[in-house]
């Protein structure tokens, strides 16, 4: 099954989409849209699409069956709306839309045979899927909680960029890399029932915050805890998962991040040090490539992707849940 494919949003994102689906045979980029005509001439003069400025053009074109979103968060809603409504297979990228009412109006749009997937690349960064796996086999026994600390030092005029105005973005460094954070949460350890959060804008100038400390908690007591930051100064990327058997933690994301590491750690029942496996991943990131191998593949085994609709939806309960905790001073029921 081939896929002509339109990008929207002819940015860092949308670049990274082009490159990935240029890696199979059978995906063709068609068109790239962006309300910068450069941009849009650019990119689509790199895969020999057509560039176009009005979006409406791609979700509506019949030559186009395939559509990803990677605009500012404000029109990923519209776009990914009138793209299903037009019966086009949707990467919209995370977040969802803006809020919880915009993630529900994108999966009530959904169709039957039209598959909807949110671009959580995170799933697929190696050491991330490997510990997956790890968890899924049971080799960490019964999960108890997790930790994670997410974050980069933004850039000169970095309060000036559309993340920093909350009409666009929807929401700050919570929204921006915390949708990340949550989606993993319940990837590994499923459903939370709680949430409990801080928010701070502690150094830049914006109307959205720059630092989110929060706190989930399942209903069979597995608790989860993160730290996402616009001050770091330096990036990180750290994911721990505890069970009763051991743990798993991994750290980087390549490139600033650092090399990604996998450490599996097993208790030990004597007590004393644990026995210790580390894991290195120093290639490129392949992560949007095989993110894309998933999306296709869903599409032709007529199936919900891995990071789908509704889990783009269910991150996005979750980040309101805080946002409602900040404003109460209290625990939030998700």
């Amino acid at each position: 099954m081939s896929h002509n494919v339109a990008i929207i949003g002819a940015g860092l994102i949308g670049t990274k989409r082009a490159v990935a689906l240029g890696a199979f045979g059978d995906c063709r980029l068609k068109m790239v849209v962006d309300i910068n005509q450069t941009a849009a001439e650019e990119l689509a003069g790199r895969f020999g699409a057509e560039a176009a400025t009005n979006w409406r053009k791609a979700v509506e074109s019949p030559d186009v069956d395939l559509v990803v979103a990677s605009t500012c968060n404000n029109v990923l809603a519209p776009i990914s709306i009138a793209a299903l409504k037009n019966k086009k297979h949707v990467l919209c990228e995370k977040p969802l839309g803006r809020n919880v009412g915009e993630s529900r109006s994108i999966l009530e749009n959904a169709q039957n045979g039209i598959v909807l997937k949110t671009g959580f690349n995170h799933r697929h960064h190696p050491a991330i899927s490997k510990a997956k796996q790890l968890a899924d086999k049971g080799e960490i026994g019964r999960i108890m909680f997790l930790r994670c600390r997410y974050g980069h030092g933004g850039r000169p005029g970095y309060e000036k960029e559309w993340r920093a105005d909350k009409d666009l973005c929807g929401g700050g460094e919570l929204l921006d890399q915390g949708v990340h954070v949550v989606d993993l949460f319940r990837w590994f350890a499923g459903d939370f029932h709680e949430a409990f959060g801080y928010t701070q804008t502690s150094f830049w100038d914006m109307r959205v915050e720059d630092n989110a400390f929060v706190m989930f908690k399942s209903k069979a007591g597995v608790v989860a805890t993160m730290h996402t930051s616009w001050t770091q100064w330096k990036n990180l990327f750290s994911l721990e998962v505890f069970g009763d058997l051991g743990y798993l933690l991994i750290e980087g994301l390549g490139g600033s991040y650092g090399i990604e590491t996998l450490k599996f750690g097993r208790r030990n029942p004597k007590g004393g040090p644990p026995e210790e496996q580390i894991e290195q991943f120093p290639g490129p990131d392949f992560s949007w490539r095989l993110e894309w191998e998933e999306f296709t593949l869903a599409i032709r085994e007529k199936r919900e992707p891995l990071g789908s609709g509704n889990d783009g939806w269910q991150a996005n309960r979750m980040i309101e849940a805080v946002q409602e905790s900040v404003r109460l001073k209290r625990v939030v029921e998700i």
